[in-house]
């Protein structure tokens, strides 16, 4: 099940599922030490003489405008009632907070009782946990080793819970506490160790028609004091407070580059905004960007995305600083350069994929092939951050920041992408694809290899290095001339996917169409224009196109996450990504704004398939339009931000004055000429 709203502060990262349960509680880094585990955390209302799970109640989760502070409503006709609840993650502590406001829409006075259950798995294992009833907290606490987790609430000035319960789980025939609390009524039952859960209710009075406000919070610290000071800190200041504080916080964030959409339809401009906000919620303060932080996904021998992978965050910090949110993405060069400190990959390469904290990631990329050792590495994903490095340069000019990882990271990874090319051809070695599939030498990676060592020809040069940099870009230049000798085949008349190394100066060509081709325009190494860029970009649009619901499909034949009724003719399901590439390119090519109003469907069909709080996943479902695979998906949301501005950059240079030369339309606000704001939203249907 997707997670419709995380919030998070960098430290503490808690997410919903489409029914409001809570199901992730990452802490005290995003992607690590899932202490729910993807287990439901339950919130239910009695009322009547029964109880009602919310997640029945066919909530709508949203976000409240431009803020990670959640706007959820749920009704429920039957039962008379109409809940508002907002949470957040206070950005500066590490306390989860709910605001729930219930509404009585019955003319007669109602008594009801809000629960809120509570599945710790705390260290991602249900064995040796303890949660008991602390009286001088008035508080519920999870705890086992170094993490604690206190819950407690507030309504009408009053601190603590009506009932409380502890119990087993997962044991026997124990189904947890949650099953005691159907009948209205909790038994109190202080404590309990092993596998446990707990289960708190607060009872409140409706007047006729009217509504009451209660408040609820978690807080997570690494030993008792700290969530006893949390607790403190929550009571003085008032929930509401911190709640409004983070939103304030929030608001401020996003609004702090003003960006003119004129011309895009409102629908595009709040997508936007929103995912740089969720793309937030994915960053680590330590500098680690993990893929996505939903649990649900399990990846061979029941694995997740919790990991960063360092050609995903080059993606997604490529974007934001585009975006002009710079003091968000500089740590994750940091994050990068000191994974580069130690182990194999000071040899100048990433590996596969990493922990928050930089440890290696799960892997099934073997060391061996065949009884001869290989690199198990992605060989883009070392290109390509040095790709977004120099674009990061660009937008700060933060020289001594470049100067701190020059030699430990740059030239260590530019002298490995010089380095690691074919002696006869000078082709890029083989590697993994940029879809962890298939060892050769792909179109993508080498694109991506021309662009690192472009950046690193800039880096040189920005430090007087100029025969290092000249080196690079010779090493560049007789990369796209083996790109147009080896991998543009003729005969197709487009790039192609992978080729495949034989016996001597021999390949295996890969003809099957992949939208991941679009790569020799995107990373510089051929003009959009260009016949070969036409060519392979018009097949993939033609062979990948999904005709049941829109989008481009990864590549002919792709099975990941396909259904098993889904027809042959449909190519595999639509990525976001892949359907953000097809857009670029309409954009790259663009000569006038008709032109470039080609593009503007594709992220329309993007921003329609978002969940209401503006999440996307990985790829949906051909038939029904459903989200698949992780959601929200950091790359996803990078992809669109990352296409919504290429728009509007381009827009800039299409749209000039016949008499003055000067340009229509400018992306920065209150900047440019009069007559390019105040366009009228354009909603289109594909």
């Amino acid at each position: 099940m997707p997670r419709d709203i995380p919030v998070s502060n960098g430290r503490l990262l808690v997410s919903f599922d489409g029914g409001y349960n809570i199901r992730d509680i990452y802490f005290p880094c995003c992607g690590m030490e899932n202490h729910a585990a993807g287990h439901k955390f339950r919130f239910g209302i009695w009322a009547d003489g029964a109880l009602s799970w919310v997640e029945d109640w066919n909530p709508a989760l949203d976000y409240a405008w431009e803020t990670l502070v959640t706007h959820v409503v749920a009704e429920n006709g039957r039962m008379g009632l109409r809940l508002h609840s907002s949470d957040a993650v206070d950005f500066k502590d590490d306390v989860y907070l709910r605001m729930l406001t219930v509404i009585n829409t019955r003319p007669e006075p109602r008594s009801i009782r809000v629960f809120f259950h509570h599945d710790f798995h705390i260290y991602e294992s249900a064995d040796s946990d303890t949660a008991y009833f602390d009286p001088e907290e008035g508080s519920i606490i999870h705890y086992k080793s170094d993490r604690y987790f206190l819950i407690c609430g507030m309504r009408e000035g009053k601190t603590g819970f009506d009932q409380f319960a502890t119990g087993r789980k997962e044991f026997g025939s124990f189904q947890g506490t949650w099953k005691d609390a159907e009948d209205g009524a909790l038994e109190g039952n202080p404590i309990a160790q092993g596998s446990v859960d707990s289960c708190v209710s607060m009872w409140i009075d409706l007047p006729p028609s009217g509504e009451k406000t209660i408040f609820y919070w978690i807080a997570a610290g690494k030993n008792y004091a700290e969530v006893s000071a949390l607790n403190r800190a929550v009571r003085e200041t008032g929930p509401a407070r911190l709640i409004e504080r983070t939103g304030n916080h929030w608001r401020a964030w996003a609004g702090k580059e003003e960006i003119n959409m004129a011309g895009l339809s409102t629908r595009i401009r709040n997508v936007f905004k929103q995912s740089l906000l969720i793309m937030r919620t994915n960053m680590d303060k330590g500098g680690a960007i993990i893929a996505s932080a939903d649990s649900d996904v399990k990846l061979f021998a029941r694995d997740t995305y919790n990991y960063v992978w360092p050609r995903d965050g080059a993606m997604t910090v490529h974007a934001m600083d585009r975006a002009g949110f710079h003091s968000a993405t500089g740590k994750f060069f940091g994050f990068c350069s000191d994974i580069l400190s130690a182990g194999k990959e000071s040899e100048g390469y990433f590996l596969h994929k990493y922990d928050t904290e930089g440890c290696l990631g799960s892997s099934w990329h073997p060391w061996i092939q065949d009884g001869r050792r290989q690199l198990p590495i992605q060989e883009d994903s070392t290109a390509l951050v040095l790709w977004a490095l120099w674009g990061h340069y660009e937008k700060t000019r933060d020289v001594e920041f470049i100067s701190s990882v020059y030699e430990g990271m740059i030239l260590k990874c530019a002298d490995f992408l010089d380095a690691y090319r074919d002696r006869e051809n000078r082709l890029p070695l083989p590697s993994y694809d940029l879809w962890e599939e298939r060892w050769g030498v792909h179109t993508y990676t080498t694109s991506a290899v021309y662009a690192g060592l472009q950046a690193a020809a800039g880096f040189a040069a920005l430090f007087g290095e100029e025969e290092r940099a000249a080196r690079y870009r010779a090493a560049a230049g007789e990369i796209k001339t083996a790109m147009e000798d080896f991998l543009y085949d003729p005969r197709e008349g487009r790039f192609l996917r992978t080729i495949y190394p034989q016996t001597g100066n021999l390949y295996i060509k890969d003809l099957t169409v992949d939208a991941s081709a679009y790569a020799p325009f995107y990373f510089g190494v051929f003009d959009a224009g260009d016949e070969k860029v036409v060519n392979t970009m018009l097949s993939i649009k033609e062979r990948l196109w999904v005709k049941t619901s829109g989008g481009i499909a990864r590549y002919e034949g792709d099975s990941y996450y396909r259904q098993r009724d889904c027809p042959e003719e449909i190519p595999g399901n639509p990525w976001f990504i892949c359907t953000m590439w097809l857009a670029q390119w309409h954009i790259a090519k663009a000569a006038t704004p008709e032109e470039l109003e080609e593009a503007v469907p594709y992220l329309e069909w993007a921003a329609r398939r978002a969940l209401l709080s503006g999440v996307f996943a990985e790829q949906i479902d051909p038939a029904t339009n459903e989200p698949l695979s992780a959601s929200p998906l950091t790359w996803s949301h990078a992809a669109f931000v990352s296409a919504v501005l290429d728009y509007l950059f381009r827009l800039e240079e299409v749209e000039i004055c016949p008499s003055c030369g000067n340009p229509l339309f400018s992306h920065q606000k209150h900047t440019g000429h009069p007559g390019a704001f105040g366009a009228a939203p354009v909603f289109v249907d594909i």
